[in-house]
């Protein structure tokens, strides 16, 4: 019986928008770019540095007026939304005079440019652990469904040992798992304030950095100075980079690992037909192409390769370089690692999982025939080696003439045994009666016998679907925390903002 996981999903909201862990798609507030950003720190300064005494009060109204305005007119459909410092000025000074240059004590472009580019990166990271922990819990949520599924597994490209589809899917799932840390760490090392750093060594003005990275959302401050603009904004796309290759690479090696059944005639795994996941030749009748899978594993090699941007970049070059710290650049990487787990949420969607073939497929090789070498040294006493003989020249023998391990003669690997030990010390017939035989090359009774922590067997497939759940919901709970945190220091730095401007 085919068994289908699920209807291919549709393609996921665009990259800039918010897709709170829940599933639900927020509407879209202001872009959070570069412009949103320098009008945020400038926010901020006028209420801090007002407040104290860095600026006139009687001045801060005028001022806010004017930076409100540059704001508001950036809102407008197909507006300015200058990304820069020394482009952002002018509009400023046009709206409130040259007073409003007051907001530039101890700043400099150095530290505010570092202080936006942590903030989108810092946005786009949130917003790929959102869509790695979608894409995980779908994919534990299909070994949910398949703890009874019996495949093949591979090493070396060749059918290795039968496994439970779940303990193999859960094996991809901690992959992403370690993906998911990587992120929560990057986060902590990005989630950082350079604002007040100035330069590359402070300034002589009091500026109040907690105050600053608080209104910004920011769990800390970049400490050295030197390093907020010089060190750190060369480093973060370059870690950012990592992180999107690791879950490309993991993405894609599951990508593959399918498509290598579309080799063969009768796979036992293959998408749900329909648009959007396969497409017919143009030639070839007969043809289903996994069009879904292609573009998968397209966008994780596009993800790759993107991600080797900021390394190129950064090498080579002395601090504080621009090289590697252009926004859109280190965007579209995180965009392309968003693209690539959007991809693969839709390939388990639409995977058809056929048991029986996999069972077939199982029979058809000598995929258990270790079982044969571990019993007869688990239960028996003999060696490995010498029971592996054993289990070795059995499938050569049945390989010659074309036997699987459901048909072969009992006899024949009674003569097999006696032949191998035949001078040593171990008896000289098969201690394993044919009932035993037959069971030890049965791939249900394999898999569902194991006894080591992290096996296959039911109890531990219950444990580790579990725990996987269990520490997928503490993921997405730290989103949302994040994310509620950011939220929550802008409308604050809103409502102070307002009484400024009065």
């Amino acid at each position: 019986m085919l068994v289908s996981t699920g209807t291919a999903a549709t393609p996921g909201p665009d990259s800039r928008e918010t897709v709170p862990t829940g599933g639900a798609v927020t509407a879209p507030g202001p872009e959070r770019d570069e412009f949103f950003w320098l009008s945020e720190i400038n926010k901020a300064t006028t209420v801090i540095n007002s407040q104290e005494g860095l600026l006139d009060p009687a001045k801060a109204p005028g001022i806010a007026a004017a930076l409100q305005t540059v704001i508001d007119d950036g809102a407008a459909p197909d507006a300015e939304r200058p990304s820069t410092v020394v482009s952002f000025e002018p509009l400023l000074i046009e709206a409130g005079g040259p007073d409003v240059t007051l907001l530039h004590a101890g700043r400099s472009s150095q530290d505010m440019h570092a202080t936006y580019r942590a903030a989108i990166l810092r946005d786009g990271l949130l917003e790929l652990a959102d869509q790695l922990n979608t894409t995980s819990r779908t994919m534990v949520d299909l070994a949910a469904a398949h703890t009874g599924t019996i495949v093949p597994n591979y090493t070396n490209g060749v059918a290795a040992q039968p496994n439970s589809y779940a303990h193999y899917l859960l094996g991809h799932a901690a992959g992403f798992e370690r993906d998911a840390q990587r992120i929560r760490e990057a986060y902590a090392r990005i989630d950082r304030s350079a604002m007040g750093t100035t330069v590359l060594n402070g300034t002589g003005w009091p500026l109040n950095r907690q105050r600053m990275a608080d209104y910004l959302g920011f769990s800390a401050l970049v400490d050295n100075a030197y390093d907020a603009s010089q060190i750190s904004s060369m480093d973060q796309p370059v870690e950012v980079g990592a992180l999107v290759t690791s879950i490309a690479l993991h993405s894609g090696n599951l990508v593959e690992d399918v498509m290598t059944q579309y080799a063969q005639t009768r796979p036992w795994i293959l998408l749900e037909e329909g648009e959007g996941t396969t497409f017919a030749s143009s030639a070839m009748p007969q043809k289903r192409n996994p069009g879904l899978l292609n573009d998968t594993r397209s966008a994780a090699s596009q993800a790759v390769a993107l991600a080797q941007g900021p390394v190129l970049q950064t090498h080579n070059v002395t601090p504080g370089m621009p090289d590697a710290k252009e926004v859109d650049n280190n965007a579209e990487v995180v965009d392309a690692g968003v693209a690539t787990l959007r991809g693969l949420d839709d390939v388990l969607k639409a995977l058809v999982v056929d048991p029986a073939r996999a069972l077939e497929e199982i029979n058809s090789d000598w995929t258990t025939s270790q079982e044969v070498a571990d019993i007869l040294m688990r239960d028996h006493g003999l060696p490995f080696r010498e029971g592996h003989h054993v289990a070795s020249e059995i499938v050569t023998v049945a390989r010659d003439r074309g036997i699987g391990p459901l048909e072969f003669p009992y006899a024949e690997a009674q003569r097999i045994y006696r032949e191998t030990v035949a001078g040593s010390e171990y008896p000289p017939e098969l201690p394993l009666t044919e009932e035993r035989f037959r069971a030890a090359l049965d791939p249900v009774a394999i898999v569902n016998g194991r006894a080591t922590p992290g096996g296959s067997q039911p109890a531990e497939l219950e444990r580790m679907l579990a725990e996987a759940g269990t520490r997928l919901t503490a993921q997405g709970e730290w989103i949302t925390t994040s994310r509620d945190r950011i939220a929550a220091a802008l409308a604050g730095l809103d409502q102070d903002f307002a009484v400024v401007r009065g």
